[in-house]
């Protein structure tokens, strides 16, 4: 019971750390739009709304590239 708790607050820490500094690199340098999604990953373990905007993501990726190709 214990180890899921500490499971879910390191998964937590780690996934918001990398999500906040991918938003740090929406006007910093670095890659943010590989950065983001992978604290989202994170996050998607444990969190349900994270999951939502992580498929949302994919989603519209999807679109972008399918765009694109035309």
């Amino acid at each position: 019971m214990y180890i899921h708790a500490v499971k879910r607050i390191i998964a937590a820490t780690i996934g918001f750390t990398v999500l906040l500094i991918g938003i740090a690199m929406l006007v910093l340098p670095g890659p943010a739009f590989i950065v983001i999604p992978i604290g989202l990953i994170i996050l998607a373990g444990e969190f349900l709304w994270a999951r939502r905007i992580l498929k949302r993501f994919k989603k519209d990726f999807r679109k972008l590239k399918k765009k694109v190709k035309n």
